[in-house]
């Protein structure tokens, strides 16, 4: 089996995890900024396999099931080194990993979705985004109570958009399947 482009440039951010863990384990403002110029290259070929898997009509099994898998996995790698660090609560990664995880079963389950599984909606790209600079601004090596303000006040945005996000993307599907059985319903009586 071949694997194409965009399923190799999901691969390759896969890569990416062990050297943000490996740099942000060192104990230097270098090794902390080497591990969030990583992290955020990382982040940004997410866009770039999408892209190029639509625009190329490369659009496959595997990588529809690798690519939000990866996605979890570099969210979740830095958010764990800032629980070791003390820097965020656990509680708060895990109400992130939480709705992560309900969402993957949610998708690999079309039964509870309906009969399409829907896709991310803007607010899931709005949450990917903030996720993302949240992680940044948190992991980043500038000693400024200033910026940790910042850094506190996007995780817990992030945290707070996740689980809305996450809510609005079960009850969607949710709604509109009861809608749809009360117009058949209706439709069927007359």
């Amino acid at each position: 089996m071949s694997i194409n482009l965009p399923t190799q440039i999901t691969l390759s951010r896969l890569l990416g995890i062990p050297f943000i863990f490996y740099f942000l384990a060192q104990p230097s403002a270098v090794s902390h900024g080497i591990a969030l110029t990583i992290f955020l290259v990382v982040a940004a070929t997410d866009w770039l396999d999408g892209y190029l898997a639509r625009k190329l009509n490369q659009v496959t099994a595997l990588g529809k099931f690798l690519d939000p898998l990866v996605d979890k996995l570099l969210i979740v790698a830095p958010l764990l080194v800032l629980i070791q660090w003390q820097t965020i609560p656990a509680w708060g990664v895990f109400l992130i990993f939480g709705r992560e995880l309900a969402i993957a079963g949610w998708r690999v389950n079309p039964d509870l979705a309906g009969k399409a599984v829907p896709g991310a909606n803007f607010l899931g790209k709005a949450k990917t985004v903030l996720q993302i600079l949240a992680i940044s601004a948190l992991i980043a090596p500038i000693n400024n109570d200033n910026w940790g303000l910042l850094a506190q006040v996007l995780f817990w945005l992030a945290v707070i958009l996740t689980v809305i996000s996450g809510v609005i993307y079960v009850i969607n599907p949710l709604i509109a399947n009861r809608w749809n059985q009360k117009t058949t319903t209706m439709v069927n009586d007359n």
